[in-house]
């Protein structure tokens, strides 16, 4: 078999399907995609709201709730723990296969009569302002973590404690503003660095302690700039540096950003891996365009987001034992050949499945849990089910569902975007595939029109205190307003408060009040990351003492692009200047 070019359904532009992949798509029996893969992620991310959050009221309960899904969508919502517990049988909404109308008509049918839960926060407690986390405590804010106490700001935590304003990072304690980390104490405005100690503003720094804006360094301590100093030495020099004061903070920032200009970095963050592209990716192998993944992906592709997950293409936020995902958004957990599937854990052999857990043998469900050979929520025999679903398939095939852009829905594609319950700009499609309204309405997405607050701003971000010893402890609870004042493309609130924590931690720590809203803030982080995009680039390095003449001719997959500023290196050539 050969690889075939093939033109994309939607941005029209053309993609290559791989021998590989084709072997892939006959072991699971679905046919090729028509979308291209970028298209394809951005068609998932569509599904997953994060961070917009809305006060909506519980349909069993009556009892006012907190949710991902806003009152305009009708849909209904239940409370977590009600959604959670035996009062209520999502087989009740079951309802027989149509052949006269759409798979996917029948599908959303089903989704809005059936009640979702109005938070995917299981295990938690005190964390009710935050969304899809797993075993935290009094957190705030904070979202796709696990594990985590008194954090607040954050997304994509694991294991941290008492920090705030955190994106992305594996174990950390007293840690401000970092993003894409590890093993971090006491260390602040940090990013891509590991098991560092009382430092801040590093970059791609390993093992270091007691340090101030450095990039490229390992196992230092005392060092600001790249410059070693003693202890006696430095201890003295940091004297120089006030980060209470917000102006003294910013105009470091602007300093240091200049200043890693002139070093070099490494193409890719690849660690105990082998044959494998992508980016921040730990011990994993055999893997093709893959991000974020903390460990054992093997025979993967395009997946972002995961741990210990095998023979799977397509997928955001997976893992924790998956084998032979196929387009998927959140799913994993102990799961074998979930097919289509968003929201769904500990499930085997599903196909598009919403909210479904500890369920197998699904095909389109919603809410269905601990039950096996299930259509439409509605329960089958074994023999049953074996008979139905193949004459499903071929109907979605001899009926497609067609959007209004005239893109068409056969059995193989993943849920159409048009039927999500949520806006582009309110997904974290809008936070990895910024667009503008105007983009996004012509891809025939749907764009959410600013909500209006009836704020009533008590402190502009002009006139806060300079410095956090002048703060006064009122300012707890106060609505400051943001400084883009909702005019950015950051889901920006407008206002936001300071919580009683996050005051003591920064007068604690000497950090300045911050003058965005916790969304601003996120969205500043993610632009500190690369894209999950790949370029063909050649190492840069000119080095001759790194065993090449001239320009290095190494050549690898990044996610730098071409016309960024940065220096990228291979890797052999990366390790020769930083170790």
């Amino acid at each position: 078999m050969t690889s075939e070019t093939r033109q994309c359904q939607n941005c029209k532009q053309s993609f290559v399907i791989e021998p590989d992949d084709f072997g892939f798509y006959e072991k699971i029996k679905v046919p090729p995609p028509t979308w291209c893969p970028e298209c394809r992620s951005i068609r998932r991310m569509i599904w997953r709201n994060e961070r917009s959050l809305y006060h909506n009221t519980c349909a069993f309960s009556g009892k006012p709730i907190i949710s991902m899904f806003s009152p305009e969508t009708k849909l209904t919502v239940y409370d977590r723990d009600i959604w959670w517990s035996d009062k209520w049988n999502p087989l009740d909404y079951g309802t027989e296969y149509d052949l006269s109308k759409p798979f996917f008509v029948q599908f959303q049918e089903l989704m809005h009569r059936v009640p979702l839960a109005n938070l995917g926060n299981p295990n938690c407690v005190k964390t009710e302002y935050g969304n899809h986390n797993n075993d935290c405590k009094n957190c705030y804010l904070i979202y796709a973590s696990f594990g985590n106490e008194n954090v607040a700001y954050a997304h994509g935590a694991v294991n941290v404690k008492d920090s705030f304003d955190i994106y992305t990072m594996q174990k950390g304690e007293q840690n401000y503003d970092d993003t894409c980390n590890g093993g971090l104490y006491r260390t602040h405005f940090t990013y891509d660095s590991d098991d560092c100690i009382d430092s801040m503003f590093l970059t791609a720094c390993l093992n270091i302690q007691n340090s101030l804006g450095c990039i490229n360094l390992r196992h230092k301590s005392h060092c600001i700039f790249n410059k070693q100093y003693s202890k006696e030495e430095y201890d003295k020099k940091i004297k120089e540096y006030d980060f209470g004061s917000y102006n003294n903070l910013k105009k470091f920032e602007e300093g240091y950003k200049n200043f890693i200009k002139k070093y070099p970095r490494r193409f890719a963050y690849i660690w105990r891996s082998r044959n494998v592209t992508g980016d921040n990716i730990l011990t994993s192998k055999n893997s093709q365009y893959i991000f974020d993944v903390y460990g054992e992906a093997e025979n993967a592709k395009y997946i972002t987001h995961a741990w210990d997950v095998k023979e799977s293409y397509d997928g955001y936020g997976t893992g924790a034992k998956m084998e032979f995902l196929y387009e998927g958004i959140d799913v994993g957990v102990n799961a074998l050949k979930n097919l289509f599937a968003i929201l769904t854990h500990s499930a085997n052999d599903t196909n598009y499945t919403y909210m479904c857990y500890g369920a197998s043998n699904l095909f389109g469900c919603v809410g269905v849990r601990d039950q096996d050979y299930v259509i439409l929520n509605k329960k089958y025999s074994k023999e049953e089910y074996r008979k139905l679903v193949p004459k499903i398939v071929k109907h979605m095939s001899d009926m497609p569902y067609a959007d209004a852009k005239g893109r068409v829905y056969k059995y193989g594609e993943f849920f159409p975007p048009e039927l999500s319950p949520f806006f582009y700009n309110e997904t974290i499609a809008g936070e990895y595939f910024p667009k503008t309204k105007e983009e996004v309405l012509a891809s025939g997405f749907k764009w959410k029109e600013k909500t209006h607050r009836d704020y009533k701003i008590e402190v502009e971000p002009e006139d806060l205190p300079d410095h956090i010893k002048d703060t006064p402890e009122d300012i707890v609870g106060k609505v400051i307003g943001c400084q883009h004042r909702g005019e950015c493309n950051e889901q920006c609130t407008e206002a936001f408060k300071i919580i009683p924590s996050e005051i003591a931690f920064l007068k604690r720590m000497n950090i300045a009040l911050p003058r965005l809203c916790p969304n601003c803030r996120h969205f500043a982080r993610l632009r500190r990351r690369n894209p999950l995009k790949l370029w063909h680039r050649q190492c840069m390095c000119e080095v001759e003492k790194h065993g090449h003449k001239g320009v290095c001719p190494n050549e690898f997959e990044t996610s730098y692009a071409p016309e960024r500023p940065e220096i990228i290196y291979c890797e052999r050539c990366y390790q020769q200047e930083v170790y």
